[in-house]
Order: structure tokens, then C-alpha cells, then sequence
């Protein structure tokens, strides 16, 4: 169940075929890419998407992910992602997400990833105070 005491954001969309195995299953790998477009989806509903914080010099690397398949997703099924931040730090933050079916609501998959903050030359560096607000 995602927080009430913070900002959560929805995403959803129709599963593509090429995101599905000869069943029409989804592959499990593809639900990490669903974390991304969630977390991607997040930043942009906060006024500053991800590509404006790599233009200004950062990255945000991936140190840590975790994803729990309850229920699976199937071809053009709609799904929605639900992304919020978990924790923030100075130099690291963690999203989680939530992955429903967009008509029940049913939970198909809960994650989470743990991110660090580096400069594009690679050094470990302070989360910019416009992202830190979100937390």
C-alpha cells in the first residue's frame, strides 16, 4: 500500500507484447524497467524530469534493487506504477514501488531501489536541494 503522508505518482499504461514471454506473460525483468519509467514519471510530475538532472551534472546510479512477484501481468493488460521516495539522505535515496492492475487494483509487484548521487566524472556527491526537497 503506498504512504498518504507523502507524494505518490501514477503511471499507467497497456503492457506491450514485447515486454511478455510465449505466454503472454510479463518477463520478470521487465518489471525493473517499469520501476524506471516509474521513478522518471515521478520526477516529472515534480517539475524536474531526469534528464534536466543529468544536464546539470549528476547521475542517480542504481546500488540496490528489489522486486516481490505476487500476481503476474499479462499482454495489453493496464497496469499502473506507483512510485514515492522511501528515504532520502544527503547522497543516496530509495524509491519504492507498487504495481497494480488499473481496473481492480490488484497488486501484481511491491520493490524498491536504492540510488547514490555521483558526478558525471564518477565522484559521490550531495543530492541537489531541489531534488533533497522531495524528501
Amino acid at each position: 500500500m503506498p504512504p498518504t503522508d507523502r507524494f505518490v505518482a501514477e503511471n499507467t499504461f497497456h503492457v506491450r507484447y514485447a515486454e511478455t514471454d510465449a505466454m503472454g506473460i510479463v518477463h520478470h525483468a521487465s518489471y525493473i524497467v517499469y520501476f524506471e519509467e516509474g521513478r522518471s514519471n515521478y520526477a516529472r510530475q515534480r517539475g524536474h524530469n531526469y534528464a534536466s538532472f543529468e544536464r546539470s551534472g549528476f547521475y542517480l546510479t542504481v546500488i540496490e534493487v528489489s522486486a516481490r512477484y505476487i500476481r503476474p501481468a499479462r499482454y495489453d493488460q493496464r497496469i499502473t506504477v506507483r512510485c514515492w521516495i522511501e528515504e532520502m539522505k544527503s547522497r543516496s535515496l530509495t524509491f519504492s514501488y507498487e504495481i497494480v492492475t488499473a481496473d481492480t487494483q490488484e497488486i501484481l509487484v511491491t520493490g524498491f531501489s536504492k540510488h547514490i548521487c555521483i558526478t558525471h566524472d564518477g565522484q559521490v556527491a550531495r543530492i541537489p536541494d531541489t531534488w533533497r526537497a522531495w524528501g
